[in-house]
Formats: structure tokens, sequence, C-alpha cells
């Protein structure tokens, strides 16, 4: 699975890379980078598929627009995709509701005891910019506010990451990206197929500090090795 992160660039960094802009309101109400210690309800700079020019502040913690309480969102921070084509909501939002979430690092921890858990930092090699595969969708509260939300697609380990954990979100390389977002009309199964294993040998990891243990904590400690 995956439910906690690290996005320690700032706006300039992600524009260069992803050749995607902020929007200036957007920068004015929300401003949350860099942030050390991502984690669930937290509205991170994504790229829907609808406007892939451009970051939107996405809420983390999928609330479908079906949904009564927003809380379902708690419980709906990743899709496992071998569940995407089995519901109708899922498959509606693999195929017409896809983005991009950047990360340059995500957190799991190695269950040593039922008292002993270590937590590591994993990411691509020199822990550069990278992209997880999401869906989206838009939810209306009480107030008539639209809330967009998302879940990170998930998928069993790679190699590397099986002695952390048997699951793992769906890293895309960088030319899969906008492959991803690409709004031509695919099948479910095409789709299915562009999420598959993040490549072993691009991978990194290292062990850090128990302090991110408690979201609480978000400072450039929390990144440093171990």
């Amino acid at each position: 699975m995956c439910g906690r992160g690290s996005l320690t660039k700032v706006e300039k960094d992600l524009e260069k890379r992803f050749g995607s802009t902020f929007y200036s309101e957007d920068l004015e109400r929300y401003n949350p980078l860099p942030n050390y210690n991502i984690a669930p309800t937290q509205k991170l700079p994504v790229i829907l598929q609808e406007d892939p020019d451009h970051f939107r502040p996405v809420q983390w913690g999928l609330i479908p627009s079906w949904a009564k309480d927003a809380k379902i969102g708690s419980k709906m921070i990743n899709a496992r995709v071998e569940g995407l084509l089995e519901k109708p909501f899922f498959k509606s939002a693999l195929l017409h509701r896809r983005c991009l979430v950047p990360m340059d690092g995500f957190y799991e921890w190695k269950i040593l005891s039922s008292k002993e858990k270590i937590p590591y930092r994993i990411g691509i090699k020199d822990f550069g910019l990278f992209c997880m595969a999401g869906i989206y969708d838009r939810w209306k509260n009480e107030k008539g506010e639209t809330i967009l939300s998302f879940s990170i697609i998930t998928l069993p380990s790679n190699k590397f990451m099986k002695p952390l954990h048997d699951r793992m979100p769906a890293m895309l390389l960088q030319e899969e990206e906008r492959l991803w977002l690409d709004p031509e009309e695919h099948s479910g199964e095409e789709l299915i197929q562009m999420v598959k294993p993040f490549p072993d040998e691009m991978m990194e990891t290292y062990t850090v500090s128990n302090r991110v243990n408690s979201v609480r904590n978000n400072d450039e400690d929390l990144i440093k090795r171990i």
C-alpha cells in the first residue's frame, strides 16, 4: 500500500520537471511545499486528466461523487489495480478520471516484532521526482462546495519492495506519464496493462527517523539517512 510520502521540491521544480504550471489563485490559497510527511486527507499538487497543463490541489482519499459522507475518503487512499474493472465506479474512474500524483519518496515500515518497526524512505535513484498513477472524482458537501479527491493505485510489490511490504504504489516511468493522461479512448484492459511493477534497478531506499511515525512532525530531518 502507500499511506505516507514526501514531496520536498517546490513549485518551480515541479513546473520544470512536468511542464505543467500552477494556477496563481491556487498558490494564494494553498502553498504546502515542501512537505516531508505527506499523509491522507492532505491536499497535494496533482495533474488531472481533464487539465494536464496545470497542477491542482487535490485531497488524498477518494470521495466518490455518490458518497453520503466525506469520511469514506479515509478508507479509499489506495485503489487495488486488481479490482479496478470489477465495480462500475472504479471502471469509470479508470477510463475517464486518471491523474498523476508527483512525489519524491514514500515511506514504508519493516515490521521486526509487534513492538518494533523501522521506517524506510523509498524512491527512484537519487530521489528525484516521479509520479504515482491515480484516479480521482468530485464530491459536493452540504454547503455545495466541490471537493476534488484522489486515490493512488497499488499493485503487488516488485522484488525490491517485497522485504518491506507485499504491495507498492503504481509508479510510472517518465515516458509513461503523459500516456496515463492520454484523453484518447482506451479499454480498461489496456489501461490495466500500463500498471506494472516499477524496475527494481531504478529504486533506492534507506532508513529514517521514527519521528516520521507521527504526522504532526514535518521537517527536513525526517528525510535524513539514519
